[in-house]
């Protein structure tokens, strides 16, 4: 195992990382881990899931795919809970070491707390160097384990107030899903950069980075968690809450153009269809003359979909990628 001597070397940009998390189901775990796979897309490098049964956590947390560390029955089976988070890591540069998987766990007065994360906080590297200074020990490189610690400093505090006081000292763009004996936690960044939605099946709710993660359970989508919004989902349904400031939204474009997968719905719009309309204002604004237009699969199909029938150039399977 090799490990970086700075904090943040295997930890660049990891803004796609996916997100899932179910409340109120005797399979969350299971559910949770299909919820993954549909996002698969997301991260490969590492994933997790987290399950809480009313007074035991369980978790599971390794290198590779979804289906290399659940496809395992006997590991479902081990995370046994009504309620689940999980976590599938962005591949970044550097180390891969199973240290930086998610979700993390830390043990506060209040209970067990599990966290994942799908931004980047700006301001993680200065904030990381003042809690090393205040003793704090950090057992990964990952930015995400910055707010555990900030949380661990809001003593006498419930759960949900020290996450929300450690999230007022973060800057960046961010999703979390959380869990603890309060409940299922998401959270959504002020300007909204990140996405995250909500879901429901049965009497079960669902929190997810794209409505893909829903469509695979069979569950229905409800909304898009707001930007700045903090939902609790426990026995009583869905609470809202809003401590922060409004901003600007920031939706971040490239959910659109590469990140989403093409049959999920990202703030009201189908992701297919806006890279199709991509296309087809590309042809508008910047037409070529050409014999075809063969797409880089696979974000890439629908707009040059969009581009030949703006411009009437043929459509043709140029590059084929091994899946």
């Amino acid at each position: 195992m090799t490990f970086t001597t700075s904090p943040f070397d295997d930890d660049k940009l990891h803004e796609e990382c996916a997100l899932f998390g179910i409340y109120g189901t005797p399979d969350a775990a299971a559910h949770t881990a299909l919820g993954l796979h549909a996002q698969q897309h997301r991260g490969q490098e590492a994933t997790g899931i987290v399950a809480f049964d009313g007074q035991q956590f369980s978790a599971h947390r390794g290198l590779g795919h979804v289906g290399d560390n659940f496809g395992d029955p006997a590991v479902i089976q081990r995370l046994k809970g009504h309620a689940a988070i999980g976590h599938n890591r962005y591949a970044t540069t550097g180390a891969t070491v199973a240290r930086n998987s998610q979700p993390l766990f830390a043990e506060f007065e209040s209970g067990g707390f599990a966290v994942g994360h799908n931004g980047n906080l700006t301001n993680a590297m200065e904030l990381r160097k003042d809690l090393v200074r205040r003793g704090c020990l950090f057992q990964s490189t990952t930015d995400s384990e910055v707010i555990v610690h900030l949380m661990a400093l809001g003593r006498g505090l419930s759960v949900i107030d020290r996450l929300v006081g450690a999230m007022r000292q973060v800057e960046g763009a961010y999703s979390l899903v959380a869990l603890s004996p309060a409940g299922l936690i998401g959270v959504r960044d002020p300007h909204g950069v990140r996405p995250l939605v909500l879901g429901q099946i049965g009497d079960a709710y669902i929190l997810a980075s794209e409505t893909c993660g829903l469509d695979i359970i069979g569950a229905d989508f409800v909304r898009d968690i707001e930007p700045g919004e903090v939902v609790v989902i426990d026995d009583s349904g869905v609470h809202s809450h809003h401590p922060f400031r409004p901003q600007d939204k920031r939706f971040c474009i490239f959910e659109y153009i590469y990140f989403s997968r093409p049959d999920s719905i990202v703030e009201g719009t189908s992701v297919y269809e806006a890279r199709k309309r991509i296309g087809a204002e590309l042809a508008r604004e910047s037409h070529v003359d050409a014999d075809l237009v063969i797409p880089v699969p696979d974000s890439g199909v629908p707009a040059a979909i969009g581009y030949a029938a703006e411009s009437g150039v043929p459509f043709e399977l140029g590059i084929i990628r091994n899946h």
